[in-house]
C-alpha cells in the first residue's frame, strides 16, 4: 500500500524510475477504484498529468497499467496511440478498449511496423482484416494469413492470392494451407506452382521437355478435378459452373474427373452444360441406358463421337473403384483404348485425337503406378519363393545399347 504522500514524492521525483512506478499505480488505482466519485476524478487527471511526462519509461509505465483493461479512458489510449513507437504500437496491439474506427484511422498513416502490431490484435474484425491486406505489402499478408483459428473473407483470400500468392512462393504456400481458401483460387495457385516449376531451372534440366509438360498437365488436370470434387462433395457447385463459364471444362477435363474417380465433379459438370438438374444427372449416370446418357451427351454440346466414348468410359466405370484402385483406373483406360483402336480400325477420327492422345498418356502414368504397387508386393514376399528366372539363351551374343 502506497501512501498519498509517498506517491506525490515518487510523481515528482527526479529518477523515471521512481516517476514510472507512481504512473504504474495510477493506472491501476484508476482501474480497480470504487470509492468516491472526486477521488476517481484526481486519479484520471494525474494519469493525463503523467502523459507529458518528458521521459518515455514514464510514459511506458502508465500504458502498461492501461495496456489490457476494457476500461482503460480512451482519450489517454489515444494520446498514448501518438506516442514514441514502442508505446503506440504496443498499445495498438494489445488494448481491448479500441474500437475499430479508432483502428481504421491508425491503419490510414501507420508505417509497417505499426500495421504489423495491429495485425498481431488477439481479434480482428473483417472491416479491419481488409483494411490491413488494402494498405500493407507481402511481410502483412504472410501476418494474417498466419493468424490460426481464423476464417477469413473469401474475397480477401482471393485478393492475395491474384496480387501476391501467383508470384510469391512463401505467401503462395500459406495461403494453399488454409482450409477457407476458395476454390478458384486454390486451383489459380496450383496453375501457379506447375508454371513456376516448369520455369525452375534444375526442373527444367533434369526432365526433357515433352515429358515435363505432360506430368505438370496431368498434375494440374487432377489438382482441377480434384479442387471440384471436394466442392461438389460440399454441396458448392460454383466452382463447376465457374470452370464452365471460362472454358475450362473440355472433353480431356471430363475423361479426367472420371478416370481419376472424381464423379461428383464429373456430374456437376454435366449438370451445368446440359442445364439439368444435378440429381436427374446423377440418376442417369448411374442407371441410364446407353441411349439415355447420349441424349443427355447431346445436350452438353458434345459430338457423336466423344458422346459415344463417354458413354463407354461410364459403362466401365460404374463395375470398377476408380476412387481408389489404381489397377481398376488402369483397366478401364486400356480397355476404352483397345475399344477405340478395334472399332475406327487403328485410324481415329480427327475429333477423338485429343481424347485418345489423353487415354494414351493416363495408360502410361496408370501402368507405372500399378507396377510400383506390384513390385512391392512382390519385394515383400517371404523368403523360398524365388521368382525362377529364364536362362539366357546360349550362344546368341549379348546386345550392347548404345550410351545415352
Amino acid at each position: 500500500m502506497v501512501g498519498y504522500q509517498d506517491f506525490v514524492a515518487l510523481s515528482q521525483s527526479r529518477d523515471s524510475e521512481e516517476r514510472g512506478r507512481a504512473a504504474h499505480i495510477a493506472a491501476l488505482a484508476y482501474l480497480s477504484h470504487s470509492g468516491p466519485a472526486d477521488e476517481h476524478a484526481a486519479l484520471y487527471a494525474s494519469l493525463i498529468d503523467f502523459l507529458d511526462d518528458p521521459s518515455v519509461r514514464v510514459r511506458g509505465a502508465l500504458a502498461y497499467g492501461l495496456l489490457h483493461a476494457t476500461e482503460a479512458p480512451r482519450p489517454l489510449l489515444l494520446a498514448l496511440l501518438q506516442d514514441s513507437p514502442v508505446i503506440s504500437r504496443a498499445v495498438a496491439q494489445y488494448s481491448p478498449a479500441l474500437v475499430d474506427a479508432d483502428l481504421m484511422v491508425l491503419i490510414r498513416s501507420a508505417d509497417e511496423p505499426m500495421l504489423l502490431a495491429v495485425a498481431q490484435r488477439e481479434r480482428l474484425s473483417t472491416r479491419v482484416t481488409e483494411a490491413l491486406v488494402a494498405t500493407g505489402g507481402r511481410a502483412l499478408a504472410l501476418k494474417i494469413l498466419s493468424r490460426d483459428g481464423e476464417t477469413l473473407p473469401a474475397e480477401l483470400l482471393a485478393r492475395i492470392a491474384s496480387e501476391h500468392g501467383v508470384e510469391d512462393a512463401e505467401v503462395r504456400g500459406a495461403l494453399l494451407a488454409r482450409h477457407d481458401l476458395p476454390a478458384a483460387s486454390r486451383l489459380l495457385l496450383v496453375q501457379s506452382v506447375a508454371a513456376a516449376l516448369r520455369a525452375t531451372r534444375i526442373v527444367a534440366g533434369a526432365v526433357a521437355a515433352p515429358r515435363l509438360d505432360r506430368i505438370l498437365r496431368d498434375a494440374t488436370d487432377t489438382a482441377l478435378t480434384g479442387i471440384g470434387e471436394t466442392e461438389a462433395a460440399a454441396g458448392r457447385a460454383p466452382y463447376a459452373a465457374d470452370m464452365v463459364e471460362t472454358d475450362m471444362v473440355s472433353t480431356r477435363v471430363l475423361l479426367h474427373a472420371i478416370v481419376q474417380g472424381h464423379v461428383l465433379f464429373f456430374a456437376d459438370c454435366v449438370a451445368e452444360l446440359a442445364e439439368t438438374p444435378r440429381d436427374k444427372v446423377f440418376t442417369l449416370l448411374e442407371h441410364g441406358s446407353r441411349a439415355a446418357l447420349n441424349a443427355l451427351f447431346v445436350r452438353c454440346g458434345l459430338n457423336e463421337a466423344v458422346r459415344n466414348m463417354l458413354a463407354r468410359l461410364i459403362a466401365h466405370a460404374r463395375a470398377a473403384d476408380l476412387a481408389d484402385d489404381l489397377s481398376a483406373r488402369h483397366f478401364v483406360v486400356t480397355a476404352l483404348t483397345e475399344e477405340l483402336i478395334a472399332e475406327h480400325r487403328g485410324n481415329i477420327p480427327p475429333e477423338l485425337e485429343e481424347a485418345f492422345t489423353y487415354l494414351s498418356e493416363q495408360n502410361v502414368i496408370l501402368a507405372r503406378r500399378a507396377a510400383r504397387g506390384v513390385m512391392a508386393g512382390f519385394a515383400a514376399t517371404p523368403a523360398g519363393n524365388e521368382l525362377a528366372l529364364p536362362e539366357p539363351y546360349a550362344g546368341e551374343p549379348i546386345l550392347a545399347l548404345p550410351a545415352a
